[in-house]
């Protein structure tokens, strides 16, 4: 729901762009890119791997939101909210003692989330491309 409001807004020419916010948003493109790629190159890593790449997504996605206000900082805290999930994700088993609550994400799980950022990072081409 998120990029399909960020799209009905740039398409009704709700949310208009400065120069510096169409930067930040293909900089932030990038480093999606960076850390999430197909699907195919994704599924073929380890799951430790994987929760790696979407926990550096969530860092891409904190730091851009700290350096942006309106509409694109709306957008990005939307995006933090959405994958918020992913913060509570374990690779590992647990041996002994409690695990803070996290939990094994299912490989559904992690294709979900790897698709969602695939969604957002086709998002900000738009976004940067206005």
């Amino acid at each position: 729901m998120l990029a399909e409001e960020a799209e009905q807004q740039i398409l009704d020419q709700v949310w208009e762009l400065g120069p510096s916010e169409r930067a930040l948003a293909h900089e932030v493109d990038a480093g999606l890119r960076d850390m999430v790629g197909p699907p195919d190159v994704q599924e073929a890593l380890a799951p430790i791997k994987r929760l790696e790449r979407l926990r550096e997504t969530l860092a891409v996605l904190a730091i851009s939101l700290a350096r942006t206000h309106g509409r694109l900082a709306w957008f990005l805290s939307g995006a933090l909210n959405a994958l918020e999930p992913v913060l509570r994700w374990r690779a590992l088993p647990v041996e002994r003692g409690g695990s803070f609550g996290t939990v094994l994400a299912s490989a559904e799980e992690y294709r979900e989330a790897e698709e969602a950022v695939r969604r957002l990072q086709d998002v900000l081409v738009k976004i940067a491309a206005q």
